[in-house]
């Protein structure tokens, strides 16, 4: 039998962030073999996985990362199944650091499939399923380009969002953090008019039409008054027409005119769990 010494199943264990002793259990199976050991690891994370997929994994961290020019922005949410484990350091160490790889990528696919310390993304979640005993994935996937990109991520990691700016003017990177906390508290269904889809309008339509219906509104009048009532559906739901949350007498669009006069809110991104 080969002797495993104390310092290769520490080594393991900062590679996989396995337990003590699954990592020496591992090490004995793969007689001292370093590799053969990380890919028994995997594939008891694999079995623990085909156990656990039909889990709900709505607890985690989202997590929002911008590069270093606030060009460009990702979020990913990494998901599990329990808040306890969603408030490990070591799962939200993990989360930034899938979060940081993460801006160099266009796609969640291409993002599971990029290494990671010498193994792939997705390979890493299996792994770290099989180390916590819990479903681990990539829920949110979501990344913004733009003249300025700021971020916000809520107390908790439980929200993260995105904004982007026309402009890198002075004053943008206040401006792109208020207007991101701002999507995060009021969760906007769009940027503006154009952007609400017309499933989502007709529906508000005909909800108004019902209501008037009900108050006894005349069927002539119906349209003119649904109308108003989807223009204030736009109000409270689109991003740049909201009261502003931290001075309601303007709007979104309008504080961010008060920063720069020719500033405009150009996209925006969140991904909230639970």
């Amino acid at each position: 039998m080969v002797k495993i010494t104390a310092a290769e199943v520490n080594k393991l264990r900062q590679t996989t962030g396995a337990g003590m002793m699954d990592c020496k259990n591992a090490l004995v199976e793969a007689e001292g073999d370093f590799d053969l050991a990380i890919e028994i690891l995997r594939k008891k994370g694999q079995k623990v996985a085909a156990k656990r997929a039909d889990r709900d994994s709505s607890e985690g961290a989202a997590i929002a990362k911008v590069n270093a020019d606030n060009t460009t922005g990702v979020i990913i949410s990494l998901n599990c199944e329990t808040d306890f484990v969603a408030k490990n350091d070591t799962f939200v160490a993990l989360a930034n650091d899938l979060a940081d790889l993460a801006l160099n990528f266009d796609t969640k696919e291409e993002f599971l499939n990029a290494d990671y310390k010498g193994n792939s993304v997705q390979d890493k979640l299996t792994e770290q399923t099989g180390v916590i005993g819990e479903k681990i994935e990539i829920g949110g996937f979501s990344k913004l380009s733009a003249p300025f990109v700021g971020s916000y991520i809520h107390a908790g990691n439980k929200i993260a969002t995105l904004v982007g700016l026309s402009a890198a003017v002075e004053g943008a990177d206040v401006a792109a953090k208020d207007v991101a906390m701002q999507a995060a508290a009021m969760n906007p269904v769009a940027l503006n008019e154009e952007g609400v889809d017309q499933s989502i309008i007709d529906k508000e339509i005909e909800i108004a039409k019902d209501q008037l219906r009900q108050e006894g509104k005349p069927e002539a009048m119906l349209d003119n008054i649904a109308k108003g009532k989807l223009n204030r559906f736009f109000k409270d739901n689109t991003l740049v027409n909201q009261d502003f949350i931290k001075d309601s007498k303007q709007s979104v669009a309008q504080y961010v005119k008060s920063v720069d006069s020719k500033l405009e809110v150009t996209g925006f991104k969140r991904v909230a769990l639970g």
